[in-house]
């Protein structure tokens, strides 16, 4: 398998010190990593910094094998970031014009939609299972249809890599579950690989393949496998707690 994310030696640093310290994992194809920690412990500033959103002091990103800096295929990198879930009730989109605005990172520049896209937002829409949905407004959605919505329009451009930043924030359990069941699906049937964050570590070894646990450093990368047998993570967790987050075993 191809490595799809490299992070090498990566440090944030702001005004108040360092966000992240040293931060070095690779992700391969396929992979679905789950990445936890305590608050404040720099996940999301870690995703901006894959997007380049906020600029590192030290290390190295390479997507796909390119440096961040010089990457120009970013509609192979769905994201999906926290609070999409609050949309601005004035902004009057329907659930299609959405979906589509994904496929902008495939466009080049006049931005122009091409006559296949149509279909390509309908395939997302099919997928999600909200084409019933096509021409109402997001804004009058409940969170759990925004969420899908949202996630279309990462997944619209066929993307190789997922990011999401809390996806089950604001959401009831129900459609949590159902969320979580079609990233799943997503990974294991589609191929996509996912990085996903999360605070809530109770179904992460059903679903992960990987866990990054940070504390401004990296506590453990590695498989669940990998993961049970971590002295680190017995004292993180405690012996008894940290099998019963991994999934592995009865």
């Amino acid at each position: 398998m191809h490595v799809v994310l490299n992070v090498k030696d990566l440090d944030v640093k702001y005004r108040s010190g360092y966000a992240l310290k040293n931060v070095s994992f690779s992700v391969h194809a396929g992979d679905y990593v789950g990445v936890a920690g305590p608050n404040g412990a720099g996940k999301t500033t870690l995703i901006k910094a894959i997007l380049g959103l906020v600029k590192h002091s030290k290390g190295t990103i390479e997507l796909f094998g390119n440096c961040i800096h010089s990457f120009e295929e970013w509609f192979k990198v769905g994201y999906l970031p926290q609070s999409v879930t609050t949309f601005n009730p004035l902004f009057p989109a329907t659930v299609a014009e959405v979906v589509r605005l994904g496929l902008l990172s495939r466009e080049k520049f006049p931005k122009r939609f091409s006559s296949g896209d149509k279909q390509k937002v309908n395939d997302a829409l099919d997928l999600l299972s909200i084409r019933n949905l096509e021409h109402k407004l997001v804004s009058n959605l409940s969170g759990g249809q925004q969420q899908r919505v949202f996630l279309a329009r990462a997944l619209v451009a066929s993307p190789e890599l997922l990011i999401l930043d809390e996806p089950g924030t604001a959401l009831d359990p129900q459609v949590r579950e159902n969320f979580f069941r079609l990233l799943k699906e997503l990974n294991v049937t589609k191929g996509v690989t996912v990085l996903l964050i999360t605070h809530d570590l109770s179904d992460l070894g059903r679903n992960a393949t990987k866990l990054l646990y940070l504390d401004r450093e990296v506590v453990f990368f590695g498989n669940f496998d990998t993961y049970c047998h971590s002295p680190k993570m017995s004292h993180y967790f405690g012996e008894h707690a940290k099998h019963i987050i991994c999934h592995q075993h009865q």
